[in-house]
């Protein structure tokens, strides 16, 4: 078993067969052509056949037969009707299934893991991965998703239960914090990644001057020389040097001679996944692949996996990634695994109908997800208007908030409503701004209506956190005005976290300690208002320096939305947040009677939410627009083409 981690760069060898050993004639010729999917007891709803070894069997088809079922027993998996575009087994061209094989090369049977403080966070998960499948894994903050990732990985080997992955496959893993050699540049922390392809090549050539030799032995020659043909076009070695600089560009590294002790965490996250995707695995899991990245470079990476002919795993919350690219969901649920086929829109419709059974009462999450799935519908039948900013007529918004709030019964996420802005919120005019060195911004002007909800988009450095500063007077511009209104009342989320007090536990950190939370003019209890950020009963004690990236994400978020404003700042509030947690943050921004400039490179967060977009794409432009991320896009494209991110270039100072 071979492991290539995008932090260490560990190549990790050791027994691929575990105790499932035994059973592999089971799973390699018992069905010969027939594909499975293992799946846990927590999947109510499909029908389920007992093979050998206890193993439940879900998901059967033939390869290439139009009809699923079939064999001992088997039945239908959980799945969307007609998710591969034709029979069951059928992979089409331009679908997530267009590299899927048959072939499972990665499998857990009745795997468990308990923490050290002896909590149970999976039971029961019983999977199989096909090759050149890809699957998004879904569940709540605390869920266990990265703990999976890292059994998957054969990092943790702490876990009761069998464990199988094909002798033959390269794993490939980016955990959330990778880690780098802070004493080497860029590029010299990427070289052990190119360094087999690189070898391969050095190999190829030797044999060709070697045949040069009138007294070689070509008949050896020629076998070496067509093992190492075909490991190059396997690994498309020929094309390495291009492929490195694709990926630099794309992820917009930094550049190659940087020394990673000075990278900030997004910036080393970018050079990992790119050493990590250089390494041509079989085997990809990604572990929030897409945070710390722009949304072009989102795009590019979802564009990279689609094409991938491996196994993808990925931990994301990127909605957009999870339609066009999953064919596949597992959602963990209260410590089991639930697969099913499809990506999210359909997941998503099969989640609410099971809800819907499962619960007497309709929930805050259901109604959130209903909320979703409207818009779904709505954008798949054409009903959103294209080139137009999407209305918000500030007096309506104001009554509209009041009745959303009494609607949700205080049981979901909002925003307390600031005092009723006046006709300028922020105004800029031919705005211009420096920072060491670089021309960041030359000649933005905008102006943003009552009721407007911007999403800020760019490279990182390009220079969008230096706006909320100049909007915060932390920072002024170097020439041309940026006005902010006299009724607006700021209420700013940044990335840094730094507020929070490590020594204090979660509930007394959100609440002070108070059993009630002050809302504008309503009060909501405690322990209710920290539900609405994901932190249950147990985890409100947790303390503050336990928690994980996403954990403290949500803290800050909690604390800061109590304090209410008019003008929402929001500085990437989607990275580390779960779908669920995301999914009522959107419907708390929709409902707030007021203004939101939001930095974010959630493609689909920012469709949901925003009526303009102000892009910074490079050479110190800055574009606005008015209408939503995609109608945005497609304005890009007719302007400036349909070319590639690259690493970005700014003008320089007069």
């Amino acid at each position: 078993m071979a492991v290539a981690v995008a932090g260490a760069m560990a190549l990790a060898r050791g027994p691929s067969l575990l105790r499932l050993q035994a059973k592999s004639d089971f799973l390699g010729s018992k069905f010969g052509s027939e594909a499975f999917v293992l799946r846990g007891p927590g999947n109510a709803g499909a029908r389920e056949g007992n093979f050998p070894g206890g193993v439940r069997v879900v998901a059967m088809a033939k390869k290439g037969s139009k009809k699923a079922g079939g064999g001992g027993g088997g039945g239908s998996a959980q799945k969307s009707s007609g998710s591969r575009g034709g029979g069951a087994g059928v992979a089409e061209k331009g679908t997530p299934y267009e590299n899927e094989t048959r072939r499972i090369i990665l499998s857990l049977r009745n795997m468990r893991k308990v923490t050290p403080m002896g909590k149970e966070i999976l039971k029961g998960i019983n999977i199989g991965m096909y090759l050149g499948a890809k699957i998004g894994l879904l569940g709540a903050n605390g869920a266990g998703k990265s703990s999976l990732m890292k059994i998957l990985a054969g990092v943790d080997k702490a876990f009761d239960g069998d464990f199988y992955l094909d002798p033959n496959m390269k794993v490939g893993y980016l955990p959330q914090e990778p880690e780098l050699n802070d004493g080497l540049t860029v590029m010299s922390n990427i070289e052990p990644a190119l360094a087999s392809t690189r070898q391969l090549l050095s190999d190829f050539e030797k044999v060709s001057a070697d045949m040069a030799d009138p007294k070689a032995d070509m008949d050896k020659l020629m076998n070496k020389m067509e093992k190492l043909q075909n490991a190059l076009d396997a690994c498309n070695g020929w094309e390495l040097e291009r492929q490195l600089e694709n990926a630099l560009n794309a992820l917009r590294c930094p550049p190659s001679d940087a020394l990673v002790e000075n990278l900030s965490g997004g910036e080393r996250r970018r050079v990992a996944l790119a050493r990590l995707l250089l390494q041509t695995p079989d085997v990809l899991l990604l572990d929030e692949p897409t945070n710390h990245l722009d949304a072009e470079s989102v795009a590019w990476l979802e564009r990279y996996l689609a094409e991938f002919k491996g196994t993808v795993v990925a931990i994301t919350h990127d909605r957009y990634f999870l339609d066009n690219v999953a064919g596949w969901i597992l959602e963990l649920d209260r410590g089991q695994g639930i697969p099913f086929e499809g990506n999210y829109s359909a997941w998503l419709e099969a989640k609410a109908k099971r809800m819907e059974v499962e619960e007497k009462q309709q929930s805050a999450l259901q109604r959130t997800m209903n909320r979703e799935l409207e818009w779904i519908r709505s954008n798949a039948k054409g009903q959103q208007k294209k080139g137009k900013a999407r209305e918000r007529v500030y007096d309506d918004l104001l009554r509209k908030a009041s009745e959303y709030q009494k609607s949700e019964r205080l049981e979901s996420m909002f925003f307390p409503q600031g005092p009723r802005l006046g006709n300028v919120v922020v105004e800029a005019q031919a705005l211009q701004k420096a920072f060491n060195g670089r021309l960041l911004v030359d000649g933005l002007s905008f102006n943003l209506p009552p009721g407007g909800v911007v999403g800020v988009i760019g490279g990182n450095g390009a220079g969008k956190t230096t706006l909320f500063r100049m909007i915060m007077g932390q920072d002024t511009p170097d020439n041309g005005f940026l006005r902010v209104g006299d009724t607006v009342v700021p209420l700013y989320v940044d990335q840094s976290r730094d507020s929070l007090d490590g020594e204090k536990t979660v509930f007394e950190e959100i609440t002070d300690g108070f059993e009630e939370v002050s809302l504008g003019e309503r009060k909501v209890n405690s322990r209710a208002y920290c539900t609405w950020f994901n932190f249950k009963s147990g985890d409100q004690q947790k303390k503050v320096s336990n928690l994980s990236g996403g954990e403290r994400n949500r803290l800050h978020l909690a604390k800061v939305m109590k304090k209410g404003g008019n003008l929402l700042l929001l500085d990437e509030p989607t990275n580390d947040l779960d779908v669920d947690t995301l999914r009522a943050l959107e419907d708390a921004i929709i409902n707030f009677a007021g203004c939101a400039v939001i930095i974010s490179h959630d493609r689909w967060f920012l469709d949901r939410i925003a009526t303009h977009i102000l892009a910074f794409e490079g050479d110190s432009q800055v574009t606005w627009y008015e209408g939503s991320y995609s109608d945005y896009e497609a304005d890009r494209k007719k302007r400036l083409g349909d070319k590639e991110p690259t690493r970005l270039k700014y003008h320089a100072i007069a």
